[in-house]
């Protein structure tokens, strides 16, 4: 009898088993696809309080999102770092003194530790139209959400987690004592609480129980385009779209601009797709406010994710709470059902889910490094000690792999004393060794976990080396 069944290899299942086995608890996951495979992987990439989200009197969420920004850059420094905001102004917007007390509040609402508070931007030389002559700036930081996925399963199985990656829920039946539910490869399983983390498939998930819903969500589409680099620099840019919403422009894989996101209500679980409509959109919002307006046709790549908001009643989609909801069905064995939430407020959704199971032990992932995240004094003191470690490493191949995978880069290097020792390099730097890693520690079955989730050097290599490294992975 296990402890707990996750149904969901998101962030948010991934998060609680982490959470759970490091209580002590049995715990199995199971995920029909891959890890981070739906919409933990189509994020915007941002651990941050969000800043419009002010405007809708959320000051619960903002707050929580705030302080678990300094929680994760002590937790994963490695794939989690600093990035600085620019918020163009324009008349149209709201007074500048209302944009400064905003931004003091966003500021101060939670106890600020390693990221500098918010301030005036010189505009001069920027990438804005020459007619934007005011900006402020202010911090937030950005993540590699499906590293940050893979680490916390990664972590909840040292501790004792049964991860089962391609392994589907088909159903469950209850009684007093627990949940039989019957999985993809043919086995069944006992569990004394079921946890629902499937996303947008959560109400699918919660019919195969036979449960009655809880709430009912919204499917919430968001799409982001990546551009060759429409500037130079690390900062990121906020733009306040005329239609209200806002669209970011992120420094993106060194090289590219992330551009997202939109706001599209989904009436379905099928996989989301950025359409023409949404490029176009994305491409003018920028272009409103840029010097050089992107064109479609200079997109390199274009992801979409659903977001399975809980269905608060707003009519706008952009208005749609992203606080997360929690569902506890205590008619006989525990079901307890998540709704809606943020990459950024994880672990705290995670404390809360297993303060309802009434876990044992008390919460502890605030204080515990991620795998890789062991470490002190920031990325460069990270790279200057492989870099005394492994001399023969390239520059620029010892910094993606410490962002990657921090003071594990060495054990995946293994005995290596030269390139040559690591394999074919099938382009970028990954070489066999790495797909070794990343077959063996990380779940990683096919080319696309590989180029598109567990990181995302499908940009950088050709079409002939993503097929290469297809085959390479038995694809």
């Amino acid at each position: 009898m296990r402890d707990l069944l996750i149904i969901g290899g998101g962030v948010n299942g991934c998060g609680i088993a982490r959470d759970a086995a490091g209580r002590g608890m049995a715990v199995t996951l199971v995920e029909r696809g891959d890890l981070a495979g739906a919409t933990s992987s189509s994020s915007s990439k941002l651990i941050h309080g969000g800043l419009r989200y002010l405007e809708q009197y959320e000051f619960r969420l903002v707050r929580e999102a705030l302080a678990e920004r300094e929680v994760m850059l002590r937790i994963a420094p490695h794939i989690v770092w600093p990035l600085r905001f620019v918020l163009p102004h324009r008349p149209s917007m709201r007074p500048r003194w209302m944009i400064r007390a905003g931004l003091f509040l966003y500021d101060h609402l939670a106890r600020r530790v390693s990221l500098p508070g918010a301030a005036t931007w010189d505009t001069n030389g920027s990438p804005l139209k020459p007619e934007i002559t005011s900006a402020f700036a202010y911090s937030d930081c950005w993540v590699q959400d499906s590293r940050l996925v893979v680490l916390n399963a990664r972590d909840a199985a040292r501790r004792g987690a049964e991860i089962r990656r391609g392994c589907e829920f088909l159903g469950a039946s209850r009684d007093p004592d627990g949940w039989t539910a019957r999985l993809s490869d043919g086995s069944t399983l006992r569990a004394r609480a079921l946890v629902n983390a499937a996303g947008p498939w959560v109400m699918q998930t919660l019919a195969t129980t036979q449960a009655p819903p809880p709430g009912r969500i919204r499917l919430v589409r968001g799409s982001h385009i990546v551009l060759p680099a429409l500037y130079p620099g690390d900062h990121a840019f906020i733009l306040q779209n005329d239609d209200g919403r806002v669209v970011f422009v992120i420094p993106y894989e060194g090289g590219f601009s992330l551009v997202g996101t939109t706001d599209v209500v989904q009436d379905t679980t099928a996989p989301a797709v950025c359409t023409d409509e949404e490029v176009a959109y994305l491409c003018a919002a920028v272009g409103r406010q840029f010097r050089v307006a992107p064109k479609p046709e200079d997109v390199v790549w274009r992801y979409s994710g659903v977001r399975p908001l809980y269905d608060d009643g707003a009519d706008n989609p952009s208005a749609i709470t992203r606080d997360y909801v929690l569902k506890l069905d205590r008619d006989g064995a525990p079901l307890l059902s998540v709704f809606g939430g943020k990459i950024t407020t994880y672990r705290r959704l995670a404390e809360e889910a297993l303060e309802l199971l009434d876990a044992p032990a008390k919460p502890w992932t605030a204080d515990a490094p991620l795998p890789g995240g062991d470490f002190r004094g920031g990325l460069p003191a990270l790279e200057a000690t492989l870099a005394a470690r492994h001399p023969w490493l390239p520059a620029a191949l010892r910094a993606r792999l410490a962002r990657a995978y921090g003071t594990e880069t060495s054990a995946l290097l293994g005995d290596a004393k030269a390139m040559a020792d690591l394999g074919t390099d099938h382009g970028a730097g990954l070489t066999d060794r790495e797909l070794d890693w990343l077959r063996r520690e990380e779940w990683a079955r096919t080319a696309e976990d590989v180029l598109w989730r567990r990181g995302k050097l499908g940009l950088h290599l050709t079409p002939a080396q993503r097929d290469a490294v297809a085959i390479a992975m038995g694809g």
